[in-house]
């Protein structure tokens, strides 16, 4: 009892909001470090004299790190845990964020902002996944959602600051390094959060499970005893690997982890999100206006995610996710259209600029935060976090191959025909989502993972059944 004495006092000093606000404080530096280089890279281009080839990569070095953390990293919490990666994360972002302040050339800032993405890609792994395991079923979409809300915060406040420091010489420099204080205050938040209750199951910890089920389930006795009763069964099964991954009970779930993780990416949400101030001035507003119609963008974008996290235990998540790609792809239809008249007319440009504001809108409030909080939900306990780290692996590389090829599939289609590109891609979400997702809110983990059971029995069955005839 000696080894379970010491958590339980740690256990029962930490409440649940505070375990919520710093597992979720990852989500605030993936969206500080994505967002900030939109305005920090006008500053580094001249002081570092790079060409448009150094600038492409200056921008999507995060995301080739993000790629690798999310597959090197992720995988190791079903071994190491997750709090002792969200810690590793915090050390990761704090030296990418320091390293990239002080970079004296290209090649140096290179290697920091590698560094940088890889802390982003493991929290984008991790955190979902840590929230989802430590939150009751009946708030898991609302505290999974909870990192999109900090992700949309992160994003404000890069905005913000890269405004803010527009006007120094040495800006871009200050406005990278100051992701390194929310990196310092998440590695001492992660020093006194609790592990993950399933996972001290798997290490034979049943009783620091317990206390951790009580706090996060408000001391309701009987939902700690059934979770708990549930997580060790699940937990008696052996870990899995890249085998069990792709194996034929999993299936289900990976599809939804990658499908998802795509038609995220390739709706457009991040062209439009980088893009907004070049958009902005392509339909005739000034760069200063286009600055702060940003930082606009960023407010609303922060209280629609905030809506979305209030509602999210409310809605089905399928609806949730038909109802967003429906909205996005009309208001990219409308922006489209607009885009084409908005160099003769006030009135196109203004309809362009509500339309792309709806878009982002229906993004936060649905495919931005639902996304993550599915593949923290979707697979079995054995490959939780391997599966979440593919997944994540996946939208990171539709991330980065989105956003390398924006810029010229702009100018050979032109802004208004490219955006009814992604309006298609939209729409045939829809189909996805029909034909593929299975729905999640208000089920335990334990559940989803029994249903897969289930429909693979099911298969197996049909399948001996035709066989014999």
């Amino acid at each position: 009892m000696e080894n379970s004495s010491k958590p339980q006092v740690k256990i029962h000093k930490v409440s649940s909001a505070f375990v919520y606000f710093f597992g979720a404080l990852g989500g605030l530096l993936f969206g500080y470090d994505t967002g900030v280089i939109s305005g920090a890279i006008l500053f580094i281009e001249k002081q570092l004299h790079l060409d448009s080839w150094q600038q492409g990569w200056v921008v999507s070095a995060v995301l080739l790190g993000a790629i690798l953390g999310a597959a090197v990293i992720g995988p190791m919490s079903d071994r190491f845990g997750r709090r002792k990666l969200v810690l590793l994360s915090a050390i990761i972002f704090f030296v990418g964020a320091i390293g990239s302040a002080f970079s004296p050339e290209f090649w140096t800032l290179i290697l920091s902002r590698i560094i940088l993405g890889m802390a982003v890609g493991a929290a984008s792994a991790l955190i979902p996944t840590y929230l989802a395991e430590l939150s009751p079923a009946d708030k898991r979409g609302s505290m999974s959602s909870l990192f999109q809300l900090m992700v949309m915060t992160g994003i404000f406040l890069a905005y913000v600051t890269n405004y803010g420091l527009s006007g120094f010489y040495t800006g871009w420099r200050w406005m990278l390094g100051f992701a390194a204080i929310p990196a310092a205050l998440l590695f001492f938040g992660a020093l006194v959060l609790p592990e993950s209750p399933r996972f001290l199951v798997k290490e034979n910890k049943p009783e620091e499970a317990r206390q951790i089920l009580t706090i996060m389930n408000k001391k309701n006795t009987a939902v700690v005893d059934k979770e708990l009763a549930d997580i060790k069964e699940q937990a008696a099964i052996k870990s899995g690997g890249w085998k069990e991954l792709f194996g034929k009970l999993v299936r289900p779930s990976l599809i939804i982890g990658v499908g998802l993780a795509i038609f995220q990416q390739v709706m457009g949400c991040n062209t439009v999100l980088y893009y907004a101030p070049t958009i902005f001035t392509d339909v005739g507003f000034g760069v200063s206006a286009a600055l702060i119609a940003h930082i606009g963008i960023g407010i609303f974008n922060v209280i629609v995610t905030a809506v979305a996290v209030a509602i999210m235990d409310k809605i089905d998540r399928r609806k949730m996710l038909n109802i967003g790609a429906l909205g996005m792809g009309i208001s990219l239809l409308v922006m489209s259209f607009a885009m084409k008249f908005s160099g003769q007319s006030l009135t196109a440009g203004v309809i362009c600029v509500i339309a792309l504001t709806i878009y982002i809108a229906f993004f936060s409030a649905t495919w931005g935060p639902v996304m993550w909080v599915m593949i923290g939900e979707v697979f079995p306990l054995n490959i939780r976090g391997l599966g979440n780290s593919f997944s994540s692996v996946i939208n990171w590389s539709a991330n980065m191959i989105v956003s390398l090829t924006f810029p010229p599939l702009l100018d050979f289609f032109g802004t208004g025909s490219l955006f009814i590109g992604y309006a298609v891609l939209c729409f045939a979400s829809i189909w996805f989502v029909q034909k593929k997702v299975f729905e999640t809110r208000n089920r335990s983990l334990e559940d989803i993972e029994e249903t897969l059971r289930m429909r693979m029995a099911k298969s197996d069955a049909e399948e001996a059944a035709t066989h014999t005839n």
